[in-house]
């Protein structure tokens, strides 16, 4: 048995969404927000979206392509940001869901850019660009977790991040990685609204 997945997606990435819910043995709930909640309560807001759209889910799979960046704005990405935020929303009759993000195979060069020796440790790192040029703040703040490291092992990181191709390959064993950051020690260190 499957988790119950959310796909949050950007209109541009929908073959991607469609080719999971056409293809892949993928446990979904193929609903997405179309309506703006009009409210200004947070916490309503923040209720509704889990009761409406992610209430059966418990992990939201984010499609992370060329328009998902928090650099496009606010009117452009308030559906995934609020899809995100309403994940990682622990509240009354919730329990936050994993994330996990897929990396399209347009964003490869420019989130995977290569390694490098730290200055700190000395040891090699691989440079994952997760931040305001690729992804929402929602994404990028819970998968690079502020700590006082030189680098993020698994265990710092709440976001799951795979690429594609990986992802497709062997899709549940990526989403039962984000299911399981739930019950981590990680998981308490997560934001909502960075």
């Amino acid at each position: 048995m499957g988790h119950k997945c959310f796909i949050s997606f950007k209109t541009e990435d929908i073959d991607y969404k469609n080719y999971i819910q056409n293809n892949l043995d993928v446990d979904m709930i193929d609903k997405s927000l179309n309506e703006p909640i009009n409210s200004d309560d947070e916490d309503y807001i923040m209720k509704k979206i889990r009761a409406d759209y992610l209430s059966d889910s418990t992990v939201t799979i984010c499609l992370i392509g060329i328009r998902s960046s928090e650099n496009l704005g606010w009117d452009e990405q308030r559906f995934i940001k609020r899809e995100l935020q309403a994940s990682l929303y622990h509240g009354q009759g919730n329990s936050k869901s994993g994330i996990l993000g897929v990396v399209l195979p347009s964003m490869y060069d420019t989130v995977y850019t290569g390694s490098g020796i730290c200055q700190t440790c000395g040891n090699s790192h691989n440079h994952v660009a997760i931040n305001d040029s690729t992804t929402v703040k929602e994404f990028s703040y819970n998968y690079y977790i502020p700590h006082n490291k030189c680098a993020w092992s698994e265990d710092d990181r709440y976001c799951v991040l795979v690429k594609w191709d990986d992802f497709i390959s062997s899709p549940n064993d990526y989403i039962d990685k984000a299911f399981d950051k739930r019950t981590q020690p990680v998981a308490s260190k997560t934001k909502v609204k960075p």
